[in-house]
């Protein structure tokens, strides 16, 4: 791939990793709720989500999603489904009497630069995180973190119509298939880690002292409980 394409490809991919949505959302509530070092485990579960996708457009299955209405339609409601799930479940949940936010995030979790908080309205708080119900533990393994990443991204039917319009503006056909797919897919993932990692979870700082009390847990699970089912209402009716 020529450097003056790599770049634009990598600006593209910055643009795109910067637009809010479901990711950034699971990104900063695990951030808010488990620490910025073991929010990259969800992260990588969304990394994991991409790679299907754009594997799915190089084998040419991607056509096929986009050009069945009812395939795309299925996957599309279940996509809204399991992010409205997650909205309700959040929202529904009791504060718990001391806020795990408190006791989860330690001065090892923090970032080295403190000073780059960012009050991001994104700022969000993932299911079954935020408020353990009594006598559980707020604690949440890293394969389920990985696990809610990998159904949040890859449940998203938009984004494999969205790289079947987007790879081919990077890719060559008279070249080798295989190592320009692989460098879209690593420089993609490479950049959404980065500003998943370095910018969304970061955010979720700004919003720990709201956790310290139940009513601010409450709050925070209402507002972010709200983000969740909005992007699923978004998900399901926008065409």
């Amino acid at each position: 791939m020529a450097l003056s394409l790599w770049l634009t490809l990598l600006v593209a991919c910055v643009v795109i990793s910067f637009t809010p949505g479901a990711g950034a959302i699971n990104t900063m509530g695990n951030a808010l709720n488990h620490g910025f070092r073991r929010a990259i485990w969800g992260i990588l579960g969304q990394q994991a989500a991409l790679i299907v996708h754009i594997a799915i457009v190089a084998l040419g299955v991607g056509v096929l999603v986009a050009s069945s209405p009812v395939l795309f339609n299925v996957i599309r409601y279940a996509g809204a489904a399991y992010l409205a799930y997650l909205g309700l479940r959040l929202i529904l949940q009791r504060p718990s009497p001391e806020a795990p936010g408190a006791e989860a995030w330690t001065d090892e979790d923090e970032p080295m630069d403190a000073s780059a908080s960012v009050g991001s309205p994104a700022a969000a708080s993932a299911p079954a995180v935020v408020s353990a119900p009594a006598g559980e533990t707020a604690a949440e393994t890293r394969w389920s973190m990985f696990r809610r990443g990998l159904w949040v991204n890859l449940l998203n039917p938009k984004a494999i119509v969205f790289f079947l319009a987007f790879l081919p503006q990077f890719i060559r056909p008279a070249d080798p298939l295989l190592p320009q797919y692989a460098t879209v897919a690593v420089t993609a993932v490479a950049v959404d880690v980065a500003v998943m990692w370095g910018f969304f979870a970061v955010a979720a700082q700004g919003f720990r002292r709201f956790t310290r009390t139940a009513r601010g847990q409450r709050v925070i699970d209402v507002v972010f409980g709200s983000l969740f089912l909005a992007v699923a209402l978004l998900l399901a009716l926008i065409h």
